[in-house]
This record gives structure tokens, C-alpha cells and sequence, in this order.
């Protein structure tokens, strides 16, 4: 099943103007245009829309509202070009499939990409929260169409309960179904369809199946200037997996020869199948380092061809490098061992699981435990730091520290007994406390917190890390809670 994610950016070309500024105004922005005589508002910012302006208003009127207000001057065809970057964007970092979707919003066709990104929720998440870091607003909703993705971005709720407005119409045609006491787009699914076909055209009815998914919407992909790109068109339509394995190959050599040309390399690689049914299929994989292998990039590909659904045939197929990079020869040589290469490896496991699950830790210098790590690409370079080994950390540090419950005497001696995960556990040995104490100069919070830190054994040889929050006295530095917050091996 398809899956379509659309991203709404309602201010978008204020958003933009906002990013370009050196050094940010707070005064209210609205930009003006025309609209046949009249010079009225086409957007505003948050802080002119607090203020009562809205799209359409008459330019004197919202000077005569707002003292002070900044007025600059719309621009469509600059906004469409930073859009088409945006999208260009989100096409290296997100899926193989996107496209603009003027003039406010960017569609992406996500089937089959969402597992590299931990699931569609984070895969959403993650996008407006990037989106919103670049300070650009955003509203992004996934369906099973175009349209009805577009609909849920914009109005939210239910399709059917939804305005003319969401079907993607002219603002005439929708006027006409306003006049003639349409309300929602449950009404016209309930009207017949003669008779709203000879009134409005077939572009209504269109519209209606394109969001229920009973009529194809095909996305034009964005496909930028300088992208390197083979394709192969079919006389017949193919379906055997050994025949999509063995053109796979075909386009692979040819796009390998075009980045040996350029002496780059390629870091992600989109293979999108065209069906004769107009759906898409598409296979995506990256690479941790450049590679211009054939057969590399052909065992990847091939490797993925179970989730093609070649349907009645595919026709065309094309392979994009979407990411590429300087790849200069290199000497080797059969006399010198060569350090073993990794990439291959982490390659197979990061297309099958997703790049996010494929990793290396790296220390950072912070006291607290949950702070003292930072995940870095699988095939970083060395770093020179290193945890101070002073006390001894669990093999295993859990993300958030487990509460249990414990008697101890205070302020400075081990637990007793523990009770965590349902079981009580008498503890037999305990070293500690090791106190550590709060980054105040990164938390206010923390300005007095303290945690003591104590290793136990239980009767049964287990060994934990665990703390309590506080220093035993004073309830300012801490709850008094114990924790367990690992394991030892």
C-alpha cells in the first residue's frame, strides 16, 4: 500500500525572508501584492496574525491597525525556487520520491522508506522538528493518497467532514459548490455525480477519487539539474526477479562509468520502478563511505528486489545518485596487509535495519552518566578521549533510570535489600557511595542535586548500578529515590 506524507507550510515565504536576515526583526511582517486594483496582504507572520491581520486584508488597513508594522514586497517566483531547494532537500535526507506541491506545501512518497527512519511517527517527527530547527513552520500528515495526505496536513479530522477547500479546486469552483449549499465533501459524496459534472467539470469528481484512492495520482519526482541518472525504458513489461536483477546490473555499470568520469562516488542510491499501472516502486539504499563499485552497489540493490511489487510489469526503471561525493582513485598494493574494510559490512546491516541502528559511542566530557555518551557514525574516526576509569561503569547504562525500592540506613550505607522488576533481592556485597553532582552551569535545576552512586551484588551474583538522588540529608539536593540505572557484565 502506498504512503503519501504532505508537509504544510503555512508561512512558508515569510519563513523564508525570515531566514535570509542577518539579524532578525520582532516587528510584525506582513508581504503585499496585487490582486487586479487593490494592493492587499498575501502573508503574514505570527505576530501580525496575533495582531488581527489576515491574508486578503487591504494594505491600508492593516497600517491603519498596526503602527510600526513591516511591509515587504511578495515574490512568488523566489519563493518557488527556495521551495524547489527545500524539496531537494528532503529528498537526500527522506525518501526518492518528492515533489513541490505549490505554493505552500512538498509531497512525499514514502512507501518503503519510513523503516530507515524508525517508523512513520518518527519519521514525521523528525522532519518538522528538523524543519522547525530551521526555523520554517510546518504541519505534516501521512495517508495512503496525495490527496487525502494533502487534506489532513491543512484542515485535520475527518475526510469526510472536511470543506470543498481540501479537494485541491479552483477558489471559483469551490465558490460554486458554496453557493449551491455544499458544506463538507461528505455532501458531494452523497450527491449524484451526473449532474456536479455538467456543473463543475470533471476535475471535481477527479479530485474526490484521487483522495479516496479510487484514481491514480502519479507524483512528478523533483529531479534538479545535474543530478546523475540512468534510466532503461522496457518494449515489454518485466515482473521476474531475475530480470529486474539482471537490468539492476545493466544500470548500475552505467551509472558507476558516469561517477568514474566525475570522480565521485555515490552515498545514496535510488532505484525507482515504474509500473504500467502509473504506481511507483522505489529501493533506496545508502552507503556509509563513497562507492563506485558495481558490484556492490548491485548485491545492495538486489538484495531489496523482494520488496518490489513489479504488479502487471514495470516499464521503466531508473537509478538516481542523489548523494555523491569526491571518490579519487586509490593505490593498493599486494604486498602491504591493508586494514579490513567495514563499510561492506555496515552497508548490508544498515539498509536492512536503517542507518539510525547502525552506530558507534563516542565519549563526551559530563559527569552525569546518561550525558557522558553521544552516538557517532559507524565508520568515524578514533577519538582521543576517553571516560575517566577511576570507578568502574556498567557494561550495560539504561536510558532512563529504573525506581525501586530499598532499605538503607542514611546518610552513606548500601541498601539492605532492593526490590526491582517485581523481585526482591537481598544484597550480599556493595561498594560506594560515588557522588556525583549536578551540571549546574547547565541546569539551574541541578545547581544543588546530587546523586550517590553505589555498585552491588545480590545472593544471587548479579551485579547493579544503583544510586540515590540526594545526599542522605538534606531533601534540596534530591528526592531520595533509589534508582537502579545498570548492569554490570
Amino acid at each position: 500500500m502506498a504512503r503519501v506524507i504532505s508537509v504544510f507550510l503555512p508561512m512558508w515565504p515569510v519563513d523564508r525572508l525570515r531566514r535570509q536576515e542577518d539579524s532578525p526583526s520582532d516587528r510584525p511582517l506582513v508581504l503585499a501584492g496585487r490582486l487586479g486594483n487593490r494592493r492587499v496582504l498575501t502573508a503574514v507572520d505570527t505576530g501580525a496574525a496575533g495582531l488581527g491581520l489576515v491574508v486578503g486584508m487591504p494594505v491600508s488597513k492593516a497600517q491603519a491597525l498596526v503602527q510600526g508594522l513591516r511591509i515587504e514586497a511578495a515574490n512568488p517566483e523566489a519563493d518557488l525556487a527556495s521551495l524547489e531547494r527545500l524539496a531537494f532537500w528532503i529528498l537526500q535526507r527522506i525518501a526518492p520520491i518528492v515533489a513541490v506541491d505549490p505554493p505552500d506545501g512538498i509531497v512525499i512518497d514514502s512507501t518503503g522508506a519510513d523503516h530507515l527512519h524508525g517508523g512513520e511517527d518518527a519519521l514525521l517527527e523528525a522532519l518538522t522538528g528538523r524543519l522547525a530547527l530551521s526555523g520554517v513552520t510546518a504541519r505534516a500528515a501521512v495517508a495512503d493518497t496525495w490527496g487525502a495526505a494533502h487534506a489532513l496536513a491543512r484542515f485535520g479530522g475527518d475526510l469526510a467532514q472536511m470543506p470543498p477547500e481540501a479537494l485541491r479546486l479552483p477558489p471559483a469552483t469551490v465558490a460554486g459548490l458554496r453557493d449551491m449549499g455544499f458544506a463538507t465533501i461528505g455532501d458531494l459524496m452523497a450527491a449524484p455525480r451526473a449532474p456536479l459534472t455538467r456543473r463543475f467539470g470533471p476535475e471535481l469528481i477527479r479530485r474526490i477519487d484521487q483522495m479516496f484512492g479510487d484514481a491514480a495520482e502519479p507524483i512528478d519526482a523533483l529531479r534538479p539539474p545535474g543530478l546523475i541518472e540512468t534510466r532503461r525504458a522496457f518494449a515489454e513489461p518485466i515482473g521476474a526477479a531475475e530480470t529486474i536483477a539482471r537490468y539492476i546490473g545493466k544500470l548500475v555499470v552505467a551509472l558507476c562509468a558516469e561517477l568514474d568520469k566525475r570522480g565521485l562516488g555515490v552515498r545514496r542510491l535510488d532505484l525507482i520502478c515504474h509500473r504500467v499501472d502509473h504506481e511507483l516502486q522505489t529501493v533506496r539504499i545508502g552507503l556509509a563511505v563513497p562507492q563506485r563499485d558495481p558490484q556492490r552497489l548491485t548485491r545492495l540493490l538486489c538484495d531489496r528486489i523482494p520488496t518490489i511489487a513489479p504488479g502487471f510489469g514495470i516499464e521503466i526503471m531508473t537509478l538516481t545518485a542523489t548523494i555523491t561525493e569526491p571518490l579519487a582513485a586509490r593505490q593498493t598494493s599486494t604486498l602491504a596487509p591493508e586494514a579490513p574494510d567495514l563499510s561492506g559490512l555496515i552497508d548490508t546491516l544498515a539498509n536492512r535495519v536503517g542507518h539510525r541502528a547502525i552506530y558507534r559511542i563516542a565519549p563526551v566530557a559530563s559527569d552525569v552518566p546518561e550525558r557522558s555518551v553521544r552516538r557517532i557514525p559507524a565508520l568515524s574516526e578514533p577519538t582521543t578521549e576517553g571516560w575517566p576509569d577511576h570507578w568502574p561503569r556498567p557494561t550495560r547504562l539504561f536510558a532512563r533510570p529504573e525506581p525501586i525500592e530499598t532499605m538503607a540506613l542514611l546518610p552513606d550505607q548500601p541498601p539492605v535489600w532492593i526490590a526491582w522488576r517485581g523481585i526482591r533481592r537481598r544484597i550480599a556485597r556493595a561498594d560506594g557511595p560515588e557522588r556525583i553532582f549536578g551540571e549546574w552551569w547547565t541546569r539551574e535545576a541541578e545547581r544543588v542535586a546530587v546523586r550517590d552512586y553505589f555498585r552491588v551484588e545480590d545472593d544471587a551474583g548479579e551485579r547493579l548500578w544503583i544510586f540515590r538522588a540526594g545526599d542522605g540529608e538534606d531533601a534540596a539536593t534530591g528526592s531520595h529515590r533509589w534508582f537502579v540505572h545498570g548492569v554490570f557484565g
